[in-house]
């Protein structure tokens, strides 16, 4: 199995997708805070350059999955900083694989319009989605000179497949279930490469609304929801 890095491993996301992917690879966790059920994992500082490149030795991939939003200080060295040094040192040591993740930054702009995929990104004036603008075309960027497969995905909306029949409600444009993103996690973990060595993926579970699409994802990647939207809403007559 592939031995993969994953950064960021005891925020909101990573612990959900963490008991799907152990199967796939052989994962190495790293954050700066403890493990919400307390396992052993690295302690790595995404603004140390050193501390990042270290724990990155000897993988065959990394996946960055950190995040800081409210502090502007925090917010720029984990995601833009934070950015740079993974692809820096992938560059370093040679790692030809890299998913990052983050925001869309399109949502405001565009919910009216349909099947959206590759459309000029709008973070606006918000100082975290800026510091994740940045950090993709930093990811862009070294993948494109340093020939880093790298694949970025992006969501709106996380969480759990709903456990009973959806009633009364409808559902954001713009979300995925952990089952879901864990599987296009390893999708893109196993392809050789992607177009341009870089690719960025709308993440979404159910698309009645037709809103943003899954073309692409499902043309480069081979990613499929795991359930048809329609089953969520099933119910007995």
């Amino acid at each position: 199995m592939k031995k993969v890095l994953l950064l960021g491993a005891s925020g909101q996301i990573a612990p959900n997708i963490i008991p799907a992917m152990e199967s796939h690879c052989d994962l190495t966790l790293a954050d700066i805070k403890p493990y919400p059920d307390g396992r052993s994992i690295e302690h790595v500082d995404m603004r140390h350059y050193d501390q990042v490149r270290d724990a990155m030795r000897g993988m065959d991939a990394v996946m960055n999955f950190t995040v800081n939003r409210p502090d502007p200080i925090l917010s720029f060295h984990v995601s833009t900083l934070g950015a740079l040094h993974v692809m820096k040192a992938a560059a370093e040591l040679g790692i030809k694989k890299v998913v990052h993740t983050g925001p869309q930054l399109v949502r405001s702009y565009y919910d009216q319009d349909f099947e959206i995929t590759d459309v000029p990104r709008a973070p606006g004036t918000g100082y975290y989605g800026i510091t994740k603008m940045l950090s993709y075309e930093i990811c862009r960027t070294y993948a494109r000179i340093y020939d880093i497969q790298t694949i970025c995905f992006v969501f709106n909306g996380l969480g759990l497949e709903p456990n009973e029949p959806i009633k009364g409600e409808d559902f954001p444009p713009f979300r995925i279930f952990w089952k879901d993103l864990s599987h296009a996690c390893c999708l893109a973990l196993d392809i050789e490469a992607v177009p341009d060595n870089y690719q960025e993926f709308n993440m979404v579970s159910m698309t009645a609304h037709q809103k943003y699409t899954l073309e692409k994802a499902k043309r480069i990647l081979g990613y499929e929801p795991a359930e048809r939207w329609e089953n969520y809403y099933k119910r007995d007559a």
